[in-house]
């Protein structure tokens, strides 16, 4: 299934009046199974599934260890994804009680605030990035982004490993572009402690969890974070920095890992 959907529009230009076709992202509902039984759904952008449903289990803590995966399987038709390991059985049948209804696009549910999970995870890492590289990054945040140059209709995470490698997630939820990028990077066998994860949008509480959940040192985006993302980002010593435009760039947590 294809990431993009064409549709005849209207479009005015001044007192031009034409019909054109345009590229939209295409939204869809995608079913996650856990050895092969229905856990729930996401909203997402068709594109790099397996990475979205690695990604998430991983940040909801689900699957404790990516060793833990013996299989992943997307249907033929796109619309589901079976993945088959080791569960956290704690972890899933506490879900459905503490799970809420997350800031993001859609209706997605988490319950990734999860003080014991994140506490075993919390940041260590001696990482250093120096401040021009994050701003040099984010100021070619955008390119290779193949979606969003089509469409400008998606989110974007870019997560950069301590090895020089780097994985893009694009979704039109936010939260599922970290899960997108980090699932990219374990699937091709990379380790993402002590990385930097450029992100578009604001930095909220699940966004900020998921980046503690996966290892990541540093949180980047061109926009603001919200108070408990700042607290969660405090408490668990990930570098929080947000507004990075042009020579700019808000630390909010984890000032020693920057260098000026």
């Amino acid at each position: 299934m294809e990431p993009i959907y064409r549709a005849e529009i209207v479009k005015f230009k001044g007192d031009e009046r034409r019909i054109i076709n345009d590229i939209l992202v295409r939204e869809i509902k995608l079913e996650i199974l856990l050895n092969g039984k229905r856990f729930g759904a996401l909203m997402a952008t068709p594109s790099d599934l397996k990475a979205l449903a690695v990604g998430y289990l991983l940040s909801e803590n689900l699957i404790s260890d990516p060793s833990g995966i013996r299989g992943i399987e997307l249907a033929p038709d796109g619309l589901s994804v079976n993945v088959c390991g080791e569960i956290n059985e704690k972890r899933l049948n506490s879900f459905d009680a503490e799970k809420v209804i997350i800031s993001g696009c859609g209706r997605s549910s988490t319950a990734n605030i999860d003080p014991e999970a994140m506490a075993a995870r919390k940041v260590r890492s001696d990482a250093k990035f120096h401040k021009n590289e994050i701003l040099n990054l984010m100021s070619e945040f955008y390119t290779q982004c193949e979606l969003y140059e089509m469409t400008g209709c998606v989110h974007t995470a870019k997560l950069f490993t301590a090895s020089g490698e780097y994985f893009i997630g694009e979704d039109i939820a936010q939260h599922n572009t970290i899960d997108k990028s980090v699932g990219k990077a374990v699937l091709a066998g990379h380790d993402t402690q002590g990385s930097l994860l450029l992100v578009s949008g604001r930095l909220s509480s699940e966004m900020v969890a998921k980046a503690v959940m996966s290892g990541v040192s540093a949180l980047v985006s061109r926009t603001a974070p919200t108070s408990l993302g700042v607290v969660i980002a405090r408490k668990f010593d990930l570098t929080l920095c947000g507004f990075a435009r042009g020579e700019n760039l808000n630390v909010y947590s984890g000032e020693e890992r920057i260098l000026s």
